[in-house]
């Protein structure tokens, strides 16, 4: 099992959500987050005072797929998220150890 994570522009949600519903994922959850890549954050005027802002707002979208889907999540992510801008965000795959349903005791595959 694997815990596939996307940092997304938030604008992007629906679309992502709706790209791994088609999967069959059914559950997926959902941060708020700041950060920045290489751009370092932008500036903006509000009102007539321009600042600037160092960590732009991001969503961290995180899944628990079996490893036989990985691959299907991974290009579901790129292709719901992508805009073609700087900024688009990144994919992260990590391995799961455990995955454990607290209502039932069901673990692993079962638990999704």
């Amino acid at each position: 099992m694997k815990l596939v994570i996307g940092i997304i522009k938030p604008f992007k949600l629906n679309s992502v959500q709706n790209a791994l519903h088609s999967l069959g994922v059914t559950g997926l959850t959902v941060y708020e987050a700041k950060g920045h890549g290489h751009q370092r954050g932008h500036s903006d005027i509000y009102g007539a005072v321009e600042y600037e802002a160092e960590f732009i707002p991001k969503l961290r979208v995180e899944v628990v797929v079996p490893d036989n889907m990985v691959n299907f999540a991974v290009q579901a992510l790129l292709d719901s998220a992508k805009t073609g801008q700087s900024g688009d965000g990144r994919v992260i795959v990590q391995s799961i150890e455990q995955f454990i349903k607290i209502k039932t005791g069901e673990r692993d595959k079962q638990a999704l």
